[in-house]
Protein backbone atom coordinates (compact mmCIF):
# COMPACT_ATOMS: atom_id res chain seq x y z
CA UNK A 1 0.00 0.00 0.00
CA UNK A 2 1.41 3.73 -0.96
CA UNK A 3 1.49 6.36 0.99
CA UNK A 4 -1.46 8.22 -0.99
CA UNK A 5 -3.44 5.08 -0.10
CA UNK A 6 -2.33 5.08 3.38
CA UNK A 7 -3.63 8.53 3.74
CA UNK A 8 -6.55 8.46 1.89
CA UNK A 9 -7.63 5.56 3.82
CA UNK A 10 -6.75 7.06 7.08
CA UNK A 11 -9.11 9.97 6.36
CA UNK A 12 -12.00 7.85 5.40
CA UNK A 13 -11.56 5.89 8.53
CA UNK A 14 -11.72 9.31 10.57
CA UNK A 15 -14.79 10.19 8.75
CA UNK A 16 -16.60 7.25 9.56
CA UNK A 17 -15.57 7.19 13.11
CA UNK A 18 -16.43 11.36 13.13
CA UNK A 19 -19.85 10.45 11.84
CA UNK A 20 -20.52 7.79 13.95
CA UNK A 21 -19.21 9.94 17.17
CA UNK A 22 -22.05 12.54 16.05
CA UNK A 23 -24.16 9.53 16.14
CA UNK A 24 -23.84 7.70 19.00
CA UNK A 25 -22.90 11.08 21.48
CA UNK A 26 -25.24 13.62 21.47
CA UNK A 27 -24.89 15.59 25.17
CA UNK A 28 -27.02 18.24 25.89
CA UNK A 29 -25.23 21.12 27.34
CA UNK A 30 -28.12 24.11 27.56
CA UNK A 31 -31.92 24.16 27.80
CA UNK A 32 -32.03 24.80 24.10
CA UNK A 33 -32.32 21.62 22.06
CA UNK A 34 -30.78 22.02 19.74
CA UNK A 35 -27.58 23.08 21.16
CA UNK A 36 -25.49 19.27 22.15
CA UNK A 37 -22.24 18.70 22.30
CA UNK A 38 -21.16 15.81 19.67
CA UNK A 39 -17.10 14.93 19.67
CA UNK A 40 -16.33 14.69 16.02
CA UNK A 41 -14.40 17.78 16.39
CA UNK A 42 -12.38 15.47 17.98
CA UNK A 43 -11.59 13.19 15.75
CA UNK A 44 -11.61 15.72 12.60
CA UNK A 45 -8.64 17.61 14.27
CA UNK A 46 -6.76 14.95 15.22
CA UNK A 47 -6.93 14.13 11.11
CA UNK A 48 -5.61 17.76 11.09
CA UNK A 49 -2.92 16.95 12.99
CA UNK A 50 -1.83 14.57 11.44
CA UNK A 51 -2.65 16.21 7.66
CA UNK A 52 -2.84 19.17 8.12
CA UNK A 53 -6.03 21.98 8.01
CA UNK A 54 -6.72 21.23 4.48
CA UNK A 55 -7.59 17.58 5.97
CA UNK A 56 -9.70 19.16 8.14
CA UNK A 57 -11.90 21.08 6.28
CA UNK A 58 -12.17 17.86 3.87
CA UNK A 59 -14.01 15.42 6.87
CA UNK A 60 -15.72 18.44 8.19
CA UNK A 61 -17.44 19.12 4.86
CA UNK A 62 -17.98 14.79 4.32
CA UNK A 63 -19.31 14.04 7.84
CA UNK A 64 -21.80 18.05 7.80
CA UNK A 65 -22.67 16.38 4.22
CA UNK A 66 -23.53 12.24 5.39
CA UNK A 67 -25.42 14.34 8.83
CA UNK A 68 -27.80 16.52 7.14
CA UNK A 69 -28.50 13.70 4.57
CA UNK A 70 -29.31 11.22 6.94
CA UNK A 71 -29.97 12.27 10.41
CA UNK A 72 -30.26 16.22 10.73
CA UNK A 73 -33.72 17.76 10.50
CA UNK A 74 -32.13 21.67 10.32
CA UNK A 75 -31.53 21.05 6.07
CA UNK A 76 -28.75 22.65 4.82
CA UNK A 77 -28.39 25.37 6.87
CA UNK A 78 -27.81 23.18 9.53
CA UNK A 79 -25.20 21.41 7.57
CA UNK A 80 -23.65 25.07 6.97
CA UNK A 81 -23.22 25.54 10.79
CA UNK A 82 -22.02 22.17 11.64
CA UNK A 83 -19.40 22.63 8.96
CA UNK A 84 -18.29 26.69 10.25
CA UNK A 85 -18.50 25.08 14.11
CA UNK A 86 -15.87 22.34 12.99
CA UNK A 87 -13.81 24.27 10.56
CA UNK A 88 -13.24 27.39 13.08
CA UNK A 89 -12.16 24.95 15.50
CA UNK A 90 -10.31 22.08 13.71
CA UNK A 91 -8.87 24.08 11.22
CA UNK A 92 -7.61 26.65 13.52
CA UNK A 93 -6.15 24.13 15.37
CA UNK A 94 -4.53 22.33 12.71
CA UNK A 95 -3.05 25.41 10.89
CA UNK A 96 -1.05 26.74 13.86
CA UNK A 97 -0.25 22.77 15.15
CA UNK A 98 1.43 22.51 11.68
CA UNK A 99 3.73 25.48 12.28
CA UNK A 100 5.09 24.15 15.80
CA UNK A 101 4.53 20.37 16.25
CA UNK A 102 5.06 19.97 20.01
CA UNK A 103 2.99 19.14 23.04
CA UNK A 104 3.06 23.15 23.53
CA UNK A 105 1.88 23.90 20.20
CA UNK A 106 -0.49 21.98 20.49
CA UNK A 107 -1.77 23.16 23.69
CA UNK A 108 -1.95 26.77 22.56
CA UNK A 109 -3.06 25.87 19.14
CA UNK A 110 -6.73 24.09 20.51
CA UNK A 111 -6.63 27.19 23.74
CA UNK A 112 -6.50 29.74 20.33
CA UNK A 113 -9.22 27.26 18.41
CA UNK A 114 -11.47 27.56 21.08
CA UNK A 115 -11.52 31.21 21.59
CA UNK A 116 -12.44 31.26 17.98
CA UNK A 117 -14.72 28.71 17.50
CA UNK A 118 -16.79 30.88 20.02
CA UNK A 119 -16.11 33.96 18.41
CA UNK A 120 -17.05 32.70 15.73
CA UNK A 121 -20.27 31.05 16.49
CA UNK A 122 -21.38 33.64 18.82
CA UNK A 123 -21.63 35.95 15.11
CA UNK A 124 -23.25 33.13 12.81
CA UNK A 125 -25.74 32.40 15.43
CA UNK A 126 -26.77 36.00 15.59
CA UNK A 127 -27.23 35.84 11.44
CA UNK A 128 -28.52 32.51 11.04
CA UNK A 129 -30.69 31.09 14.39
CA UNK A 130 -32.94 33.48 13.39
CA UNK A 131 -34.06 32.13 10.04
CA UNK A 132 -33.86 28.43 10.83
CA UNK A 133 -35.26 28.94 14.00
CA UNK A 134 -37.90 31.51 13.08
CA UNK A 135 -37.75 33.40 15.94
CA UNK A 136 -37.02 37.44 16.43
CA UNK A 137 -33.22 38.64 16.05
CA UNK A 138 -33.67 40.44 19.14
CA UNK A 139 -34.70 37.30 21.11
CA UNK A 140 -31.26 35.40 19.67
CA UNK A 141 -29.17 38.60 20.62
CA UNK A 142 -30.52 37.82 24.14
CA UNK A 143 -29.24 34.52 24.20
CA UNK A 144 -25.55 35.20 22.65
CA UNK A 145 -23.80 35.41 26.39
CA UNK A 146 -25.93 33.20 28.76
CA UNK A 147 -26.50 30.62 26.47
CA UNK A 148 -24.51 30.37 23.04
CA UNK A 149 -21.21 31.88 24.86
CA UNK A 150 -20.90 29.07 27.30
CA UNK A 151 -22.60 26.61 25.49
CA UNK A 152 -19.04 27.10 22.83
CA UNK A 153 -16.75 27.53 25.61
CA UNK A 154 -17.91 24.16 26.96
CA UNK A 155 -17.44 22.11 23.45
CA UNK A 156 -14.45 23.46 23.00
CA UNK A 157 -12.98 23.09 26.16
CA UNK A 158 -14.30 19.42 25.90
CA UNK A 159 -13.09 18.91 22.70
CA UNK A 160 -9.42 20.35 23.56
CA UNK A 161 -9.66 17.86 26.87
CA UNK A 162 -10.36 14.58 25.00
CA UNK A 163 -7.66 15.27 21.96
CA UNK A 164 -5.07 15.60 24.46
CA UNK A 165 -6.36 12.61 26.28
CA UNK A 166 -6.24 10.20 23.22
CA UNK A 167 -4.34 11.97 20.36
CA UNK A 168 -1.37 9.97 21.17
CA UNK A 169 -2.77 6.57 21.64
CA UNK A 170 -4.99 6.94 18.03
CA UNK A 171 -1.95 8.17 16.33
CA UNK A 172 0.16 5.44 18.07
CA UNK A 173 -2.23 2.59 16.95
CA UNK A 174 -2.92 4.11 13.22
CA UNK A 175 1.24 4.05 13.20
CA UNK A 176 1.12 0.15 14.52
CA UNK A 177 -0.90 -0.77 11.55
CA UNK A 178 1.57 1.20 9.27
CA UNK A 179 -1.63 3.67 8.24
CA UNK A 180 1.27 6.76 9.00
CA UNK A 181 4.50 7.25 8.68
CA UNK A 182 5.91 6.82 12.30
CA UNK A 183 7.30 10.12 11.59
CA UNK A 184 3.83 11.08 12.90
CA UNK A 185 3.72 9.56 16.12
CA UNK A 186 3.65 12.24 19.16
CA UNK A 187 5.74 11.65 21.97
CA UNK A 188 4.79 10.61 24.73
CA UNK A 189 2.41 12.40 26.63
CA UNK A 190 4.27 14.32 29.90
CA UNK A 191 1.50 13.55 33.35
CA UNK A 192 1.19 17.42 33.59
CA UNK A 193 -0.46 17.05 30.42
CA UNK A 194 -2.70 14.32 31.22
CA UNK A 195 -3.55 16.26 34.60
CA UNK A 196 -4.46 19.40 33.17
CA UNK A 197 -6.82 17.68 30.23
CA UNK A 198 -8.64 15.78 33.03
CA UNK A 199 -8.81 18.68 34.85
CA UNK A 200 -10.50 20.69 32.39
CA UNK A 201 -12.44 17.79 31.26
CA UNK A 202 -13.90 17.37 35.01
CA UNK A 203 -14.46 21.13 34.74
CA UNK A 204 -16.27 21.23 31.63
CA UNK A 205 -18.38 17.91 32.94
CA UNK A 206 -19.55 19.63 36.09
CA UNK A 207 -20.31 22.76 34.17
CA UNK A 208 -22.86 20.94 32.16
CA UNK A 209 -24.11 19.11 35.03
CA UNK A 210 -25.00 22.52 36.80
CA UNK A 211 -26.60 23.74 33.95
CA UNK A 212 -28.92 20.58 33.98
CA UNK A 213 -29.65 21.34 37.74
CA UNK A 214 -28.49 17.59 38.65
CA UNK A 215 -25.64 19.97 40.96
Amino acid sequence: MNQKTKKLTTIAMLCAMSYVAMLVCRIPITAVEFLKYEPKDVLITIGGFLFGPIVSFLVALIVAFVEMITVSGTGIVGCIMNLISSCAFSCTAAAIYKKKRTMAGAIWSLAIAVLVMTAVMLIWNYLITPIYMIMPRSSVASMLIPVFLPFNLIKGGLNMAIILLIYRPIVSALRRTKLIDPALAPKRNKLGIFLVALLLLLTCILFILVQKGIL
